[in-house]
Order: C-alpha cells, then sequence, then structure tokens
C-alpha cells in the first residue's frame, strides 16, 4: 500500500508539472490586402478583458494587445463566410489558441461585414490569395516571426470560407460550374444562389424572382476558365458548411492535403446534398470530422449574434431544439484535433 500510495503521488505530481498551463487569449489586428484588417488571436500571459465588437457588439473576453507567449509553433488562418467577421469565430479561435495555435482571421475584401458589394464567385476567386497575405504579414511581424514555423499552416473556413479552404485543398472551379448548379437546381438551393436579395416564399411572385435571377446569373457568371490556387506552406484545411457546388469535383477525389468537413443536415443556405455532401462523395481520403443532422448553416458560427433578423435570421438562427452549446464545443474540439494530427509541433 506504501508503495501504491508513493507511486500515486508522483504520478499526480508530474501530472501536474507536464499538463499545459491555460494561456490566455490576445488579440490584435494587422494590415491586410487592399486596407482590410487580419484579426490575431494568440497564446498569451496578459490579463484578459470584456470588449465588444461588430455590428450586433458582440462580447469577447480577450487581453487586447497581450504580449504573446510561445505556443506550439503553428498557425491556423480561419477564412469566414460571406458578410463574415473575425468576431463570429472566436469561441474557435480560443480552442485553437489553447493548444498553442496563433490563428489569423484575414477581412475578405468586398464580402465582410460592412462591406458585401462583391459576396459569391468575385469574392471566391480573390479569397485565397488574401490567405496568402496573412500568412505572409504573420511571418513579416516581429511578435509572431520568432514564434512561429509557417512550412505547416493550417487553413479553417466556414460556408463561403469553406469555399476558400476547397481551393487551398486543391480544389478547381469555375464562375460556370454555379451558373450550370443554378441553371439547374435554383428553387432547390435558391438562397445559395441568390443570397440574401430575395427568397422564394411559395407565392405567384416566385416565377418572376426565378426568371430575374437567371438572368443576372446568366450575364455574370459565364466564364469557362477554370480556377484553383495553391500555397504550398498550407498542410492541413478543414471546411465547414462549404460552398461547393461550383466544383470539378474529380479535382477534389484525392486533395493535396488532408481534408476534413463538418456538415449541417438542416442547412437553408447551402443545402448539403449540391454542396458538403458531393465532396464527401467525391473525396474518398476526406475525414467527416462531425456531422450534425439538426444543425442549420450557423452552427460553426460561434459566438452567434443572438436574435438575427429578417432573412438573415431565417437562414443562420438555430432551429427549435438544436443544442448550441454542445454543438459548437463538438465542432471547435473535432477541429482542433484534426490539425493536431496533421500539424506537428514545431522544433523551437
Amino acid at each position: 500500500m506504501r508503495r501504491f500510495l508513493i507511486l500515486l503521488s508522483a504520478l499526480a505530481v508530474a501530472g501536474t508539472t507536464l499538463a499545459p498551463e491555460c494561456a490566455a487569449m490576445g488579440l490584435t489586428e494587422l494590415p491586410g490586402a487592399d486596407g482590410c484588417p487580419i484579426t490575431v488571436y494568440y497564446p498569451s500571459d496578459a490579463p484578459e478583458q470584456t470588449i465588444e465588437r461588430g455590428p450586433r457588439a458582440l462580447r469577447l473576453s480577450v487581453a487586447p494587445e497581450g504580449a504573446p507567449r510561445a505556443g506550439n509553433g503553428r498557425l491556423v488562418v480561419i477564412s469566414h463566410g460571406s458578410g463574415g467577421a473575425a468576431w463570429v469565430h472566436a469561441d474557435m479561435a480560443r480552442r485553437l489558441v489553447d493548444d498553442g495555435y496563433v490563428v489569423a482571421v484575414p477581412e475578405h475584401r468586398a464580402d465582410n461585414w460592412h462591406d458585401d458589394r462583391d459576396a459569391g464567385p468575385d469574392s471566391w476567386a480573390r479569397r485565397p490569395a488574401e490567405v496568402s497575405h496573412a500568412i505572409d504579414a504573420i511571418g513579416a511581424d516581429p511578435r509572431f516571426a520568432p514564434l512561429l514555423a509557417l512550412d505547416k499552416v493550417g487553413v479553417y473556413g466556414v460556408s463561403a470560407g469553406g469555399h476558400t479552404a476547397l481551393v487551398l485543398a486543391g480544389g478547381r472551379w469555375s464562375r460556370a460550374g454555379f451558373k450550370t448548379h443554378c441553371d439547374a437546381d435554383l428553387a432547390a438551393d435558391f438562397a445559395s444562389c441568390v443570397g440574401l436579395a430575395t427568397e422564394l416564399t411559395g407565392g405567384w411572385l416566385d416565377g418572376p424572382r426565378q426568371w430575374l435571377a437567371r438572368r443576372i446569373i446568366d450575364a455574370r457568371f459565364a466564364d469557362t476558365a477554370p480556377i484553383s490556387y495553391e500555397d504550398r506552406r498550407v498542410a492541413a484545411v478543414a471546411a465547414a458548411v462549404p460552398a461547393a457546388a461550383d466544383f470539378d469535383m474529380a479535382s477534389l477525389a484525392t486533395p493535396r492535403v488532408p481534408l476534413g468537413l463538418v456538415t449541417a443536415g438542416a442547412d437553408r443556405w447551402l443545402v448539403p446534398r449540391f454542396h458538403a455532401d458531393r465532396v464527401l462523395r467525391a473525396c474518398q481520403p476526406c475525414e467527416l470530422l462531425v456531422a450534425l443532422p439538426d444543425a442549420g448553416h450557423g452552427a460553426a458560427l460561434s459566438p452567434l449574434p443572438a436574435r438575427l433578423p429578417g432573412l438573415l435570421g431565417r437562414l443562420l438562427n438555430d432551429p427549435p431544439g438544436f443544442d448550441r452549446a454542445a454543438s459548437t464545443r463538438r465542432i471547435d474540439d473535432a477541429v482542433a484535433a484534426f490539425f493536431d494530427r496533421h500539424l506537428p509541433a514545431a522544433a523551437r
């Protein structure tokens, strides 16, 4: 018994000594492409305080401009959705920071919370390069450069950000692919093709709405040129509820890096059978990280602004009975574990 107690005591001391110390989450902004900022979350020893960010005053606990501390030496870039912002990914960022990652969220030009004039394929064509610019900016910053090895970077994207993630995993798409999808399945996937401009209500105006949508899409998205992009520093990619109907699925059959997916079965903005489910069918080596059959399109956004109004609310607010706290925790844990598997800690 005495030997057992001594061994138990030794294990308790070792566990206390070896357990990772939980850091505070620092927050800063770097200048990004075309004047759009890059929000950076990172491990810090500075004290946290409550701040408010965004048009709906989301409350975040962070250490603004706190001095960075060493983590695991790895960077994850998050690509936000259409009309999105860095703040609705703060809980995911905190989970990653707890594992030692630095997290950068570039604001995508003309497709963000205060300027969404290019939402859709025009923005999608620019976004992967904006991710690369964010990696460059982190690597050039004297606070972060000594703490990171940028040879293996993770990318996580949600919705339109998921589209960005799929491109960086090796996916190839075209504007004409978007047009072809909307020509074939406009009514069934109307929000994907039209966004927040209008919606189908079941009334007599649905016919004119679809006629006008087809005319606009046919005029703007006829270009058949394939679009792809590569950044060899990106070594692992996770995509939640990604926009994917415009991809050549052959290009995603064997992604060039590990690719994980999060799906939401009750998604009304990007109907799964046209988007995430197509990727899963095409991609044999893909990892299904989390499948939430009762989740809507906003499940991966956390914190989600409360009581979103109108069409935006109907597309993003949680379905009745959805357990947001448990589900977003599952997503955050699964994505963090995915990057832990595929982005080994950098030697320092």
